[in-house]
């Protein structure tokens, strides 16, 4: 087994080389479609052995175990579940037998096929058991070390990450699949993937699959801007095209090799093959690499928080930012009594609210009598990062609470905060460490408020001490400039801009602060926060825990930032005039279409132009996935004079169209999508009994399906509930479904159009035999297909009737067909 310091002299070496595909290689070798990979693998171990002994001898310097799919969900598909840790075990002990010692062996996990909790069933913990479980088998097998590759979703990789580490202490890399857009399916983009994954402890980072050598390129040099670990690169070799019926690549090693040089450039020291490429393809590759000096890995750590979706850098020398603090029950009466009733409305109002009036960072608090707050923190988790970008900071007085927020937060949180006071610091630090977390830290100690500035500095400086020594750096550290009230202190002020002053300038920290703490107990508080606040910022003061939606403040911190002259601080602040002016704007414009509603007479709804819908709050609720809202507005709609299908034509449909334009401009992604669809669904459920069905066109039926030897659905089933939720009367076969059973249920179901759906470059090709079967037995309907391998060129090539790349373009594409 490999230790990580052995794997770090490795790297240090120069680049080192992986090997090339699996799948396709043994697809060549004999390996059908639809079977289960590990079991077919040793049923067949020459088939192996001969492509791994020829992957070393090509270069290989790390093989990858064929264990890609051996989790229990996986398994239990081909009821192989009680075999897993046997079938691991003997994958691993085969790749040994390959290597020969002359290549280290790496347990190979990804994804379980299944989607995550709140969109999914499993719940985060259940999915970490469920790694911990192959973990275990390939750590016990005798691994060298890891590799969770192939991934689509940040917080299942995180998933797997915490459940090695949980296990064992072996090297890991990570590497992450990505659509054309340059983001994950699930919205993430380069950065936040490395921020996140090297602050959660992983040994190196990067890319696989997705596409070829020359525009994997382009997401390696995004990473490397953000990366302080080693980075990975192992494309495919070039796209996928049809040939006889086969799916091919056509990158010839000699090419590949070329191309690979371009990922090394980038920034890539570990490089490999994904799908097409074979043991020629890695020759080619590693006598093109072998020569060639490494990029430096960085040396300074940048400061930066995420979200799945987004990075916020927090900069000593970049502009000052707002923590939003709205999400506290502490004050606020009508949050308190949602908390208690177990509801998050307000909640996510809030996180979109702080998120709009220019927020950095949303603080969440769930401290309030009378409900489980550990319970609840988890559940708000869940419910902010659906409908806000923004990373968070966790905010809680029990170490419990933040460890659970930090545990399923799909992201790089921050710890809001650490005080020197010995049972915090003793369990907050190693929770921190754990969950990749950076933290606030606040100089308080056991012995209370430091009396002066000095003892201030100096619990701080015993605070930054014991940090350091457990391993964290200046870059995982915020300074919180603890400020008192002026009104009892009078030198309070004068001792906060000279903490600000001191860790800027002599610590080299940024620093943090409640603003409104100054002015507690004084007439016209306003005057002196933002007084304090221009002075802080001058002062170096890099954030404040504020509320976002006081334009005061807001417009005075854009404006200190243009006179101190941040980077992008001109344009930010016209930029927040223009705002604050079409805010104005927008309330007035509110109001008056209030008033001209409560006008209306004679017991009917006008039909609403397109503007009149979208400040409808039918409307605006499934724009923000509020699925109680949609229901409760819906109802109101009907109640004041609207018909049923006027709140679905005027309201829902329109919205939920918006919502497909948001998510191709990508402001919206795949968690937006799917809470907006599900809002819909709910307000259509209640809509649909009160419509007058008499005389009316039955819906067509559309029939959904993942091809054979294809377990992947997430795309599918978000296809399914958007059709639904246009009136389309839908038949989801499910995943693994051979071209006979589709086609006989197409025509049994008297279905206007088939929908095929697949992930893999080695199943895309079943499509095509489903457009056989239905010519053979004389379907008449139209057949679509659609799934990450799948391309427009491909979908002619095939003869398919049409392509879609997302849920929101098969609607229109059906809706285009079934007009024809």
């Amino acid at each position: 087994m490999m230790t990580r310091e052995e794997f770090r002299c490795l790297l240090e070496q120069g680049i080192v080389v992986l090997d090339g595909a699996t799948g396709t290689n043994l697809q060549q070798a004999g390996m059908p479609v639809g079977v289960c990979p590990e079991q077919w693998i040793l049923e067949h171990k020459e088939a192996l052995l001969d492509l791994q002994r020829r992957f070393v001898e090509a270069g290989t310097q790390i093989l990858y175990a064929p264990t890609f799919t051996g989790n229990r969900l996986k398994m239990a598909e081909y009821g192989l579940e009680d075999k897993l840790t046997q079938i691991n075990g003997e994958l691993v002990a085969l790749c040994k037998e390959a290597a020969q010692g002359k290549a280290y062996v790496a347990g190979d996990m990804t994804m379980t096929g299944q989607q995550l909790y709140p969109m999914g069933e499993l719940t985060f913990d259940e999915l970490v058991s469920i790694y911990k479980e192959q973990a275990k088998a390939l750590y016990d097998g005798g691994v060298d070390l890891f590799i969770v590759e192939t991934m689509m979703s940040l917080q299942e990789t995180r998933a797997c990450v915490l459940a090695i580490k949980e296990i064992c202490d072996l090297p890991i890399m990570a590497s992450l699949t990505f659509e054309k857009d340059g983001r994950t399916l699930y919205g993430t983009p380069p950065e936040a993937a490395v921020v996140v994954l090297q602050s959660l402890g992983v040994d190196a980072v990067g890319v696989n699959c997705s596409t070829g050598p020359e525009d994997m390129a382009a997401m390696i040099r995004t990473m490397y801007d953000y990366a302080d670990i080693p980075l990975l690169a192992k494309p495919n070799a070039g796209l996928p095209e049809l040939e006889d019926g086969r799916t091919v690549y056509r990158m010839t090693p000699e090419e590949f090799g070329r191309d690979g040089k371009l990922l090394v450039e980038a920034g890539a020291r570990i490089v490999g093959g994904c799908c097409g490429t074979t043991p020629e393809h890695i020759k080619a590759l590693s006598g093109a690499v072998r020569d060639m000096p490494p990029r430096p890995i960085r040396a300074v750590r940048r400061r930066v928080l995420a979200s799945e979706r987004q990075v916020t850098e927090i900069s000593l020398s970049g502009p000052f930012q707002i923590i939003g603090e709205r999400i506290n029950p502490t004050g606020k009466k009508a949050l308190q009594a949602e908390l208690r009733q177990g509801k998050l409305s307000l909640v996510r109002q809030m996180a979109r609210e702080q998120e709009q009036n220019g927020a950095a960072i949303l603080d969440v608090n769930m401290g309030t009598n009378g409900i489980d707050e550990k319970a609840m923190m988890v559940k708000a988790i869940y419910e902010i990062t659906a409908v806000s970008g923004l990373p968070l900071s966790i905010d809680s007085s029990y170490p419990e609470v933040i460890e659970a927020a930090l545990r399923i937060y799909p992201g790089r949180a921050l710890i809001n905060s650490i005080s020197f006071e010995r049972e915090k610091i003793d369990k907050l630090l190693p929770i921190a460490k754990k969950y990749g977390a950076m933290f606030i830290a606040l100089p308080l100690s056991d012995e209370g408020i430091p009396a002066s500035l000095e003892e201030k500095h100096a619990v701080l400086d015993a605070l930054l001490a014991e940090a350091y020594a457990q391993g964290f750096t200046k870059e995982d550290i915020v300074v919180d400039g603890l400020v008192a009230t002026v009104g009892a202190a009078p030198s309070a002020a004068l001792d906060c801009l000279a903490t600000f002053i001191h860790c800027k300038h002599g610590l080299a920290l940024p620093t943090v602060c409640g603003l409104s703490n100054i002015s507690f107990g004084l007439p016209g508080r306003a005057y002196v926060n933002m007084t304090f606040l221009a002075m802080a910022i001058a002062s170096g003061l890099t954030m404040a825990i504020a509320n976002p939606s006081q334009d005061m403040l807001m417009n005075v911190a854009a404006a200190s930032n243009m006179l101190m002259n941040k980077e992008g601080g001109d344009m930010a602040y016209i930029k927040r005039m223009q705002y604050f002016t079409a805010k104005e704007e927008e309330r007035k414009r509110q109001e008056a279409e209030t008033a001209q509603r409560s006008q209306a007479t004679g017991g009917q709804a006008a039909i609403l132009s397109s503007d009149k819908a979208a400040a409808d709050p039918v409307y605006q609720a499934v724009l923000d996935g509020e699925r109680d809202a949609a229901v409760r507005y819906a109802e109101e709609a009907v109640a004041r004079g609207m018909s049923p299908e006027q709140v679905i034509d005027e309201l829902l449909i329109p919205a939920i169209n918006r919502v497909g334009e948001l998510y191709n401009q990508q402001v919206y992604f795949l968690p937006q999508l799917i809470a907006s669809a599900n809002a819909m669904e709910r307000a259509i459920a209640l809509l649909e009994p009160l419509i007058e069905r008499k005389g009316q066109k039955e819906s067509a039926t559309v029939v959904i399906a993942t091809v054979e030897g294809d377990v992947h659905d997430i795309g599918k089933n978000l296809v399914g509930l958007m059709l639904r939720n246009y009136g389309y009367r839908v038949v989801d076969l499910g995943k693994d479904v051979p071209a006979s059973a589709i086609v006989a249920a197409a025509l049994e179901e008297k279905a206007s159009i088939i929908g095929l759906s697949a992930l893999m470059t080695t199943t895309m090709m079943r499509m095509k035999d489903v457009i056989a079967e239905a010519a053979a037995k004389g379907y008449g309907g139209k057949i679509i297909i659609g799934g990450a391998a799948v391309t427009a060129s491909f979908s002619d090539e095939i003869g398919a009737d049409g392509y879609s790349k997302d849920a929101a373009d098969c609607v229109k594409l059906v809706s285009d067909l079934l007009s024809c």
